[in-house]
């Protein structure tokens, strides 16, 4: 492809700040790719988040600048299904990894954090209620932007055409799926 006497060579992915681009746009692909990012992200920073030498809100502020700003790199663009915000559920579990262990008071037994406990403890929302807010306040630059962008005629412009009245036609591949 030629523009400006340049040469430009189509390819079907490549890699630019550490973040694997396509050409499909798979939103599975970029929330599996973002959580590998932060696994491996936890690890480098492991043995810091698991010693005792660290105040429970420094290991908190180290979680939420290095290893969730990995995770939500983009995340604004995410339209999220069920699956991929159950993913991302069960990547904070790293909470219960870096709070560790508690002692029952009564029975003096170690037992993992309830999520009741580990929501008072982390006073933050969860990872999907911030990428909700994330996209919405995206979603307020793009209305302020000008009327003549194409984003601003998708986000709040209105569809043309009819849509048909009644119930759709059944289809045979429907009743035999």
């Amino acid at each position: 492809m030629w523009i400006d006497n340049n040469t430009f060579k189509r390819v079907e992915e490549f890699k630019y700040l550490g973040t694997t681009l396509t050409n499909q746009n798979s939103i599975a692909e970029a929330v599996k790719s973002r959580l590998r990012s932060g696994n491996a992200c936890y690890h480098t920073v492991q043995n810091i988040l698991s010693s005792r030498l660290l105040s429970k809100n420094l290991k908190i502020k180290i979680y939420r600048t290095i290893i969730m700003a990995v995770v939500l790199y983009g995340c604004e663009t995410w339209s999220l299904t069920l699956r991929e915000e159950r993913k991302l559920r069960v990547f904070e579990n790293m909470l219960r990894r870096i709070f560790g262990p508690r002692r029952e008071e009564v029975t003096r037994e170690w037992r993992r954090f309830h999520n009741e406990e580990l929501n008072d403890l982390y006073s933050s929302p969860n990872i999907v209620r911030v990428i909700k807010s994330r996209r919405m306040r995206w979603a307020g630059h793009v209305a302020r932007m000008d009327e003549k962008r194409e984003v601003y005629r998708v986000l709040l412009g209105k569809p043309e055409g009819k849509r048909p009245l009644g119930r759709p036609r059944s289809r045979w591949v429907d009743k035999y799926r």
